[in-house]
């Protein structure tokens, strides 16, 4: 058994090597950096690991082998965050704590009873590594983990590690209002807009500096190298790893935010359950042209609205003959992303009022969106005239302010 471990880490610390002097050119994550500095900041540590599939090196190296193989470094746990260390856990289900197969090492859940780790579940940890592929919006559940994680490291005297990542929807799209405090929640776990325009490292930062948990940790960030905030995904060179179950695809984080509000209230398909996930929006009751031909009529920047026949595999409207739009963006730079799906709301309500969308929806899903939102004042000034007009200037309120409040946390520029 021990020449069999012997021989998996030789053959490990073979590929690492060999995938440092590959991933030589492009952006340099953050594990890619601490490889190259031979891990000094671990070094006599003992190790846990909050990741995820997307903690991986440029050629695919996932975190747990490269510090598992690491001979200056002592893993001795992992933390499985939504959708598990290996990414084996659907969307939403609760994750187990377990035994990793591959390394042996105990895995804990932090998407399951237990959302914060426990002071038992750190016990004999010298400091937390956190490396987990962020999407760039609020809702998106791991920089919640991220943060709850740094408040229990906090009280329990443990250094945090951020291994920085690119955001994906670059460094520069700042939207919508803060969290308010009713609101907060693991989908709005911080007071920052939805979309926020940091990595996870530079929010990691913030949400230490500016007392966001009760308890702020040791922090430190390991920065990419060649990253800048005008780079989308593409720009990075960087392969995609699913983020999760629907973000397939490097562009997937793009359209997130574009309609995943939306699908909160469970009245339209946005793609989820069809090949396009958060890249549509349609229903068995729309006209696919009358639809497409009032939201271009608007002329949204950077945005053009295809009309589409679909049926979806599962989640709404499964197995029924739909119509709507598809949203090809025709200038990323200049469209304001979380928007479009409030215009497309105003338009389907407008077309169709006796199916307006909060007259409609189920209201035992509003509870949610307000979540998603932040606030309550986004859906109730909605529901008024349900015209997006009515939204703008709350949704947009923050926004400013948060720009120069986050900027003496840039880490890139």
């Amino acid at each position: 058994m021990k020449e069999h471990k012997l021989k998996y880490k030789l053959l490990i610390i073979f590929f690492l090597t060999l995938s440092t002097l590959v991933s030589a050119k492009g952006v340099k994550t953050g594990i890619e950096v601490l490889q190259a500095q031979n891990f000094r900041i671990l070094e006599g540590k003992r190790v846990g690991l909050i990741t995820n599939p997307t903690g991986v090196n440029s050629t695919f190296q996932s975190t747990i082998d490269i510090l598992h193989a690491a001979p200056n470094v002592e893993l001795v746990a992992l933390f499985g965050p939504e959708h598990g260390v290996r990414g084996d856990v659907h969307a939403g289900d609760k994750v187990d704590n377990l035994t990793d197969k591959r390394t042996g090492l105990p895995v804990y859940s932090l998407y399951g009873a237990t959302r914060k780790p426990t002071p038992e579940m750190l016990k004999g940890i010298d400091v937390l590594v956190y490396d987990i592929q962020d999407n760039g919006c609020r809702s998106f559940t791991y920089i919640s983990t991220m943060g709850l994680a740094m408040e229990a490291a906090g009280e329990q005297g443990i250094e945090f590690v951020v291994l920085d990542r690119p955001n994906p929807l670059g460094g520069q799209k700042i939207e919508g209002n803060l969290t308010e405090s009713a609101f907060t929640s693991f989908v709005s776990q911080f007071p920052i807009p939805y979309i926020y325009g940091m990595t996870c490292g530079e929010l990691a930062q913030m949400i230490n500096a500016q007392k966001m948990i009760a308890t702020p940790c040791k922090l430190s960030v390991v920065k990419m190298k060649g990253w800048k905030r005008s780079m989308t995904w593409e720009k990075t060179g960087l392969p995609w790893i699913v983020a999760s179950p629907h973000i397939p695809h490097k562009h997937s984080s793009y359209f997130y935010p574009v309609t995943g509000i939306l699908g909160e209230l469970g009245y339209l398909s946005i793609g989820v359950g069809y090949t396009l996930p958060f890249e549509l929006v349609g229903s068995p009751w729309m006209n696919a042209e009358e639809v497409s031909t009032a939201l271009n009529n608007l002329k949204l920047k950077g945005i053009h609205f295809r009309p589409i026949h679909f049926k979806p595999f599962y989640a709404t409207f499964k197995g029924e003959q739909c119509q709507g739009v598809q949203i090809h963006f025709t200038d990323y730079a200049s469209a304001r992303l979380t928007e479009i799906q409030f215009y497309i709301m105003q338009e389907v309500s407008r077309l169709y009022p006796d199916k307006a969308i909060f007259d409609m929806a189920n209201p035992s899903r509003f509870g949610m969106f307000d979540k998603v939102c932040g606030s309550d004042q986004i859906r109730l000034r909605f529901s008024e005239k349900h015209q997006v007009a009515s939204i703008l200037d709350y949704f947009r309120k923050d926004e400013e302010n948060f720009r120069k409040a986050s900027r003496p946390f840039y880490l890139y520029r």
